[in-house]
C-alpha cells in the first residue's frame, strides 16, 4: 500500500468537501450556536478553576485572607452550576444536531437510490450501499457536529489555559509557545495519513458487510453444498483485513496523540527548573496555577488530535456519499402522459449493448404486438429474453433503434405514465416484509388500495383459501421475501398484486416453472383471469406452457430468429423445433 503524501490538491479537495459538508447542516445552525456558545462557557469555567488555585494559595492558605475564604464557597458552588447547565446545553444541543445530520444523509441517499438507473444497481453490491448508509453516515456524523464541538471545547479551554498561563508568568508561557509550531506540524502529518487510512477502512466496511448478507441471504444454499467453512473463512479474512486497517489507523492516532504530549512535556520541565530562579519571583500560588494550567493544557492537546482522526474519516466519508448522491439520476426526458394504453407495442430495429460489454445483448430486434394478445418470448439462456422486457419500462435505453407504445415512442412518455402500463409476476416472487394486505396493495399504491379492491383481487388470485386460515389473515406478516410462505402461496400474492394494478400489459417470467402440479393448477387458473383483455408477454422456459400463445417470438443469442404459431414454428423446422425436440426429450427421459 503506498505512503505517499497527498499533494496539495488533495488537501484542497479536502477542505472543499467539509465546507460542502458543513452547508448541509447549515438549517440545524441555530441549535448549533447554542450549543457552541454552552461549550465556550463550559471550558471557561474549567479554566477559570485552574486560574483560581494562585488565589486559594496566596491569599487562603498563606495570607489567610478572611474575606476571601468567606467568599470562596458561594463562588465555587455558582461556578459549578454554570458549568453544569452549560455541559447539559452543549451535550443535548450538539448531539441533536449530529441525530439530524444522521437522519437528513440517510434520507438523501435512499431517496437517491430509488431514482437511480438500473446500471447504477449492475455495478454496486447492496452490502456495499448498506454500507454507506450505516457505517460511513455515522462518520459524517462525527466530522460535521461531535468533532466541530471538541475541536471547539477543547481549543476554547486550551486558549483558556494559555491565558492563565499568561496571567499567571508570561515568561514562562514563552517556553511553552515554541512548542507551538512542531505540534502543528505533527497534526498535519497525521491528518494526511488518516485520510487515506479512513478511505481503506471504509472500504473494507463495505466488504464485510457484502460477505455478511450474502452468508445470511444464501444461507440455505452454503448449508446444502457444505458451504460453512468456506464463507466463514472468506468472512473471517474480511474482518481481520478491516481490523488491520483499523489498528493502522490507531497507530497513527496514538502516534501523533503520543507526540504532542512529549511535546507538551518539554516546556513543563522547563517550567519547573525555571520557576526555582529567584529572578522570575515565582510564587507558590503562581506556581501551583501555572502548573495546573500545563497539565490541564495535556487533555486539550491529546483531545484535539484524536478529533483531527474524526474528521479525516468524516472527509472520506463524506466524501463517497458525494459521489452517490452527484450520481445522476435516472434520466426522464419525457413530457408526454397517457391515462391507459391499448397495448399495442412495435420494435424497430432495436439493439442493446450494456456498458462494459462487447457484445450485444439484442441486436436488430423488429416485430409487432397486436393488443390484448399473449405473446411467448423463448430462447435458450442468454438468448435476450430478460434484456428484450427491461428495455419497456425502460430500465435500460436502447443502444440503437426505437419501442413505440400504442404509435408513441416510449422516450417521449413520463417513466410514471410509461411503467403504470406494465405489471410483473415473476417465478422469483418479490414480496415485503410486511402484511399481505400491504403486498398486495402494492400494485395499486399502498395508501390508495382500499380493503375491498384488496380482497377482490385475493379473491379472484384463489388466495383467499390459505389468507383466511392464517391466524391474522390479512395483517400477517410474510417475512423477509414471503419466507413464511410458500412457493405457491406467494405466487398467488403477486398474481393479486398484478389483478389490483389492472395494467394493459402484462409480464410473466414462467410464473409456474417451480411449482408442483397442484400448485400450478390454481395458478394457473388464476392467470387465465389475469391475461383477459391484456397484452401478455410470457417470457417461457417450458415451451409446453405456451403452446396456446398467439405468437411466439423465438431469440438466439441476441438475434430474433424465428416469429409465428405454435404449429406454424414446428413445421419449419428450425430453432423452435429444436428447442421443443430437447424438451421433449428431456421431458421423456426424466
Amino acid at each position: 500500500m503506498s505512503t505517499a503524501i497527498p499533494s496539495a490538491q488533495t488537501l484542497k479537495k479536502g477542505r472543499l468537501i467539509y465546507k460542502r459538508l458543513l452547508k448541509f447542516t447549515r438549517q440545524y445552525w441555530g441549535m448549533f450556536i447554542i450549543g457552541m456558545l454552552a461549550t465556550i462557557i463550559l471550558s471557561l469555567t474549567d479554566a477559570g478553576f485552574t486560574w483560581l488555585v494562585k488565589p486559594i494559595i496566596n491569599q487562603g492558605f498563606i495570607a489567610r485572607d478572611v474575606h476571601f475564604i468567606r467568599l470562596l464557597p458561594p463562588l465555587i458552588i455558582g461556578i459549578l452550576i454554570i458549568r453544569g447547565f452549560s455541559s447539559f446545553a452543549s451535550t443535548y444541543f450538539i448531539t441533536r444536531v449530529a441525530r439530524n445530520v444522521v437522519m437528513d444523509f440517510r434520507q438523501r441517499i435512499f431517496n437517491h437510490l430509488m431514482i437511480l438507473p438500473a446500471r447504477f444497481y449492475d455495478k454496486h453490491s447492496s452490502g456495499y450501499l448498506l454500507s454507506t448508509i450505516i457505517y460511513n453516515v455515522e462518520q459524517v456524523a462525527q466530522a460535521s457536529s461531535d468533532a466541530l464541538v471538541n475541536i471547539l471545547r477543547e481549543s476554547s479551554l486550551f486558549v483558556g489555559l494559555l491565558v492563565v498561563m499568561f496571567l499567571v508568568n508570561w515568561q514562562l508561557t514563552l517556553t511553552f509557545i515554541v512548542m507551538a509550531p512542531i505540534m502543528s506540524w505533527i497534526m498535519k502529518k497525521c491528518s494526511r495519513r488518516l485520510r487515506r487510512l479512513s478511505t481503506h477502512v471504509q472500504e473494507s466496511v463495505g466488504d464485510v458487510t457484502h460477505v455478511a448478507e450474502e452468508g445470511i441471504e444464501n444461507y440455505k444454499v452454503i448449508r446444502l453444498y457444505g458451504g460453512e467453512d468456506y464463507e466463514t473463512e472468506k468472512f473471517a479474512q474480511t474482518t481481520q483485513l478491516n481490523r488491520h486497517r483499523e489498528l493502522k489507523i490507531v497507530v497513527t492516532n496514538s502516534l501523533g496523540t503520543s507526540s504532542m504530549q512529549m511535546l507538551v512535556g518539554i516546556p513543563l520541565a522547563l517550567i519547573l527548573m525555571l520557576a526555582t530562579i529567584p529572578s522570575f519571583h515565582v510564587t507558590a500560588g503562581s506556581l501551583a496555577s501555572i502548573v495546573a494550567a500545563m497539565i490541564g493544557i495535556l487533555r486539550p492537546v491529546r483531545r484535539l488530535t484524536e478529533v483531527n482522526n474524526y474528521i479525516q474519516r468524516g472527509i472520506a466519508a463524506v466524501e463517497s456519499i458525494f459521489d452517490l448522491l452527484d450520481t445522476e439520476a435516472e434520466k426522464d426526458h419525457g413530457t408526454r402522459t397517457v391515462a391507459r394504453v391499448q397495448g399495442h407495442i412495435e420494435f424497430k430495429n432495436v439493439s442493446l449493448q450494456y456498458v462494459g460489454t462487447k457484445k450485444k445483448a439484442l441486436d436488430h430486434v423488429s416485430f409487432k404486438i397486436e393488443p390484448n394478445k399473449t405473446i411467448a418470448i423463448v430462447g435458450r439462456s442468454g438468448a435476450g429474453k430478460t434484456s428484450l422486457i427491461n428495455l419497456l419500462p425502460r430500465f435500460y435505453e436502447t443502444t440503437e433503434g426505437d419501442i413505440y407504445l400504442d404509435n408513441m415512442n416510449i422516450r417521449d412518455l413520463t417513466l410514471k405514465d410509461l411503467r403504470k402500463q406494465f405489471a410483473l409476476v415473476s417465478q422469483h416472487t418479490t414480496l415485503f416484509n410486511d402484511t399481505i394486505r400491504h403486498n398486495i396493495a402494492y400494485g395499486n399504491q399502498i395508501e390508495k388500495a382500499s380493503d375491498e379492491k384488496v380482497f377482490e383481487a385475493a379473491k379472484a388470485a384463489y388466495a383467499l383459501e390459505f389468507i383466511e386460515n392464517l391466524p391474522d389473515g390479512f395483517e400477517t406478516v410474510v417475512g423477509e421475501n414471503g419466507v413464511l410462505l410458500s412457493g405457491g402461496q406467494r405466487q398467488r400474492l403477486a398474481i393479486a398484486r398484478a389483478l389490483l394494478r389492472n395494467a394493459p400489459i402484462l409480464i410473466l417470467d414462467e410464473a409456474t416453472a417451480s411449482l408442483d402440479t397442484h400448485s400450478e393448477r390454481k395458478i394457473q387458473a388464476a392467470l387465465d383471469c389475469l391475461i383477459k383483455n391484456r397484452t401478455t408477454l410470457v417470457i417461457a422456459h417450458r415451451l409446453s406452457t405456451i403452446e396456446n400463445a398467439d405468437w411466439i417470438l423465438v431469440f438466439d443469442k441476441g438475434y430474433l430468429v424465428e416469429q409465428g404459431t405454435h404449429a406454424a414454428l414446428l413445421s419449419q423446422g428450425g430453432a423452435y423445433a429444436e428447442l421443443h425436440k430437447l424438451q421433449f426429450k428431456s421431458a421423456v427421459q426424466g
